[in-house]
């Protein structure tokens, strides 16, 4: 790891950004420096300028996808190597304001009902019922299930926040099958480890591949 690279990364971490973020923000700033063949302490506006041209015009980045390129160019000039002078010259994309597919009651039970098995079952209605984000439900763990005050707790979501969402009937009814079927022992939904079943927490892939696997089953585009 090279020694600024090692410095954004620690900067990043002081400001507590996500492992994810991070991740994303180094290899946006490593993809920045191949393409000019030099690191990037030594690229300025011009550069910038040329490279957002490139991520729109051969790339064909989507806007909000640049904009995370911005961000990360954006973090490594300003908070990490402190030229404040050059936040004029990394523009943000505007980025179009489209509203989201909701899906109706019928296609939600169809999706739900052409779930591969009761793990993808019980996965999808939960993401459902609780509207929580895929990473929350990655982390979440079988003691955060309250069924007594019917509340499901999520810890340190966005923004490093906790809080309670409301458990419904039918999902702890489901949960309970579910329960008993899997037996889990700290996360509700365990991953693998080389192809075997373990007490670690699955990838967000597994959450997308479960919803894509059932829409398309229940003929949902």
């Amino acid at each position: 790891m090279t020694q600024l690279r090692q410095k954004m990364l620690e900067e990043l971490q002081r400001r507590n950004y996500s492992h994810r973020t991070a991740k994303t923000y180094l290899r946006i700033v490593r993809e920045f420096a191949d393409y000019f063949h030099q690191s990037p302490d030594k690229l300025g506006p011009e550069q910038i300028r040329q490279y957002q041209a490139h991520l729109f015009q051969t790339k064909k980045l989507a806007a909000s996808t640049a904009a995370q390129h911005a961000s990360a160019l954006r973090f490594l000039f300003i908070k990490t190597l402190r030229r404040h002078f050059l936040s004029e010259f990394i523009p943000l994309p505007k980025c179009p304001k489209r509203l989201p597919t909701v899906l109706s009651p019928e296609e939600v039970t169809r999706l739900i009902d052409s779930a591969r098995n009761l793990y993808h079952r019980t996965l999808l209605m939960t993401l459902y019922s609780t509207a929580m984000r895929r990473s929350e439900l990655c982390r979440l763990k079988v003691h955060d299930i309250d069924s007594q005050r019917m509340l499901i707790r999520i810890h340190q979501g966005k923004g490093g926040r906790d809080r309670d969402v409301p458990l419904s009937p039918k999902l702890l009814e489901t949960l309970r099958v579910y329960w008993r079927w899997m037996k889990p022992q700290t996360f509700l939904f365990p991953g693998t480890i080389n192809g075997w079943r373990a007490d670690v927490p699955i990838t967000p892939n597994v959450v997308w591949l479960a919803c894509q696997h059932a829409a398309r089953a229940a003929g949902i585009p």
